[in-house]
């Protein structure tokens, strides 16, 4: 969105650089250096057809494939947009994952296990938050995360994630943990 707004910043510029108003009918001066390069720039800035190419490309990069495992070995397959949390991602697609403390790093329900390794170590490390509430998850792995701590980047473009059997919420179980 930014990209396109200086885009329109930067049409307002030629125009002023060439003192011809945007919607103007009248023909439009030459600059000095070569009349195709007068065209290609109010081209590239004033065109709706190009910005709409651009911004439809420029949508389709910014999506990456994850695929999620049910327990029945379902796989739903998503595009989610860069920076989405698996959780956010989840949730927006009807994918059945839990996340009873939506995404605030205080239970383990949105528990979700990275199946290939390469997947996994391109992740950043766990925070100590996040470990201490994967100890608490049901069906733990060594390649357990929380869905609401996996972000969506370039990187892990084709991560699959299995979601466990079962979810341990312990605000509905009743388990109060001890103060520290």
């Amino acid at each position: 969105m930014f990209k396109f707004r200086l885009c329109d910043l930067g049409g307002y510029a030629v125009m002023n650089i060439l003192k011809v108003p945007l919607n103007s009918s009248s023909p439009r001066p030459r600059l000095p250096l070569c009349k195709g390069l007068t065209c290609m720039i109010l081209r590239r800035f004033c065109s709706t057809k190009a910005d709409n190419a651009f911004k439809k490309e420029n949508e389709e990069k910014q999506k990456i494939s994850v695929t999620f495992v049910d327990k029945d070995g379902e796989e739903k397959h998503l595009k989610v947009p860069v920076g989405m949390s698996m959780l956010e991602a989840a949730h927006e697609n009807d994918v059945d994952l839990e996340g009873a403390c939506e995404g605030s790093l205080a239970c383990s329900t949105c528990h979700v296990i990275v199946m290939d390794t390469n997947y996994y170590n391109k992740l950043d490390d766990p925070t100590d938050e996040e470990n201490d509430m994967l100890d608490l998850a049901f069906g733990l792995t060594e390649t357990s995360r929380l869905g609401c701590q996996i972000i969506a980047s370039p990187e892990i473009d084709g991560i699959r994630l299995a979601i466990p059997a079962a979810t341990r919420n312990f605000a509905v179980d009743g388990y109060k943990p001890k103060p520290h």
